[in-house]
């Protein structure tokens, strides 16, 4: 069964949404970061990028059929998904190594300092208080929160932010020349919407915004509640802190969560644990420089190829 095949047998009637802005993005300053681009710091632990991380949008507006369509955006942005929430696991591997150190050295304090001021965390580096603030921050989102905001945000990849600037989710920058200009931009605002080199670059962003924007603060309480109570981690219940993504607050909230639902998104989410495995620094490491983008699709580790199957 081919890649495509496969990830038609995920689909159940899906439900169009109306494009809706992010309200709350990182400024450009913060778009370039060190190491190989948005929202990581270098790590030699973190494996190079797999070629395809780097590939283009592709056309979701030579669909005819609607389903294929927005079947296909999925199957295109989950293993991106996977990559980057890999990625973030393996930083959380060292920020664990350095927390059971009795002393560190100044590299590692120096990645301590740098994880700091990229998820804006006003603590010396290396105390118990930036540790306790860094295990919050420095953490995966679920994938189906991020394909459900990713298809409300872009139109299903067709808006012309997610073609002409690879933004899946309507990030903002601020200053003169850093993305694309809103047509509907108010006089006197000076906001554009951010361009990324890859869609890969713009889930990297995303994730880093709703891990330390003080505005999805209520994101990170529920995520880290579920972490304590040993609970798998919710697209549909973290999406409950999303009330200032969109200045539709509360009606958004339940279009996002609608869409996890009618689409059964939470797939994902179970899909990418299996994926996990036995959760060690080897394993998050394999998915975190698969190749080709097809090794990380549904189904692969676990057999399944339809949600519906038991």
């Amino acid at each position: 069964m081919t890649a495509v095949n496969r990830a038609l047998m995920l689909c159940v009637p899906l439900f169009a949404f109306a494009l809706a802005g992010a309200m709350y993005t990182p400024p450009a300053s913060q778009n370039h970061l060190p190491g190989e681009g948005q929202g990581e710091v270098t790590l030699s632990s973190l494996p190079p990028l797999p070629e395809w991380a780097y590939n283009g949008l592709p056309d979701f507006t030579a669909y005819q059929d609607s389903t294929e369509k927005k079947v296909s955006f999925f199957s295109y942005l989950y293993p991106r998904i996977v990559l980057a929430n890999s990625r973030i696991l393996l930083e959380r591997e060292y920020l664990a190594s350095l927390a059971d150190k009795a002393e560190l050295t100044s590299d590692e304090l120096d990645w301590l300092a740098r994880q700091g001021d990229r998820l804006r965390i006003e603590a010396r580096p290396g105390s118990q208080q930036q540790f306790a603030l860094l295990n919050k921050r420095l953490d995966v989102i679920p994938p189906s929160l991020i394909l459900a905001q990713a298809a409300n945000e872009s139109a299903w990849g067709t808006s012309r932010f997610a073609t002409e600037g690879n933004n899946l989710f309507g990030q903002w920058c601020f200053s003169k020349g850093c993305g694309l200009v809103p047509q509907s931009r108010l006089e006197g605002a000076n906001h554009e919407v951010a361009k990324f080199r890859s869609p890969y670059f713009s889930v990297r962003s995303y994730i880093q915004n709703l891990n330390r924007h003080p505005t999805y603060q209520a994101v990170r309480d529920i995520r880290l509640a579920d972490r304590k109570a040993h609970k798998p981690l919710s697209g549909w219940e973290l999406a409950e802190g999303l009330l200032g993504y969109s200045e539709r607050g509360q009606d958004y909230i339940r279009e996002i969560r609608a869409m996890i639902r009618y689409n059964n998104l939470d797939f994902y989410d179970q899909e990418f644990r299996t994926l996990l495995g036995d959760r060690t620094p080897a394993q998050f490491e394999r998915l975190a420089s698969a190749k080709p983008d097809t090794a990380l699709l549904p189904g692969g580790s676990s057999g399944r190829t339809s949600p519906f199957e038991g």
